[in-house]
C-alpha cells in the first residue's frame, strides 16, 4: 500500500501546483512525466498518479461544486490551497473510484491534510469528504 499512499500524495502535489500556477493539472501531469524521464533523480509517475489526476480532470467541475455546496463556512477561493487539492483528490477518489475502500480514501485524505496543513484541517476534511462518502450513492445518480 506504500505505492497506492505515494501515488496520492504525487497527485495531490500535482493538483496543487496546477492550482497555484494558474495551470491544467494535464499540463501539470504532462510536464512531471516528462521531467521523469529526463531526469533520473526525479521520482517516476506513476500510472495510478496519471489516473488520479486524469480522473479528477474529467470530474473537476462537478467535485469544485461539490466541496463548494459541503463545505459549510467557507467559499472554495477563501479555503486554504492545500485543504482545497486534497479535498478535490479526495472526492474523486471516493466518488469514482470503486476499488479503493471510503475508509482508506479519507484515512489517507486526512494524513496528507496532517502532512502538508495547518492543525484544523484534518478535521475539516474528515468531515467533508466523511458528508460526501454519506451521500455519495445520491452524488452519482446526480451526475449528468
Amino acid at each position: 500500500m506504500a505505492a497506492r499512499n505515494t501515488a496520492r500524495k504525487r497527485a495531490f502535489q500535482i493538483l496543487f501546483e496546477g492550482d497555484q500556477r494558474g495551470a491544467d493539472v494535464l499540463t501539470v501531469l504532462a510536464d512531471w512525466v516528462r521531467l521523469s524521464r529526463a531526469d533520473t533523480r526525479q521520482p517516476p509517475v506513476s500510472e495510478y498518479t496519471m489516473e488520479l489526476v486524469e480522473g479528477y480532470a474529467s470530474h473537476a467541475k462537478r467535485i469544485d461544486e461539490l466541496i463548494a455546496q459541503y463545505s459549510v463556512g467557507w467559499t472554495l477561493d477563501r479555503m486554504p490551497v492545500v485543504d482545497r487539492n486534497i479535498l478535490r483528490l479526495g472526492a474523486y477518489e471516493l466518488i469514482w473510484v470503486d476499488a479503493t475502500p471510503d475508509a482508506v480514501v479519507l484515512d489517507e485524505m486526512v494524513q496528507l491534510a496532517k502532512e502538508f496543513s495547518t492543525d484544523e484541517s484534518p478535521s475539516f476534511v474528515n468531515g467533508l469528504l466523511g458528508r460526501l462518502k454519506e451521500l455519495k450513492p445520491s452524488l452519482r445518480r446526480d451526475e449528468v
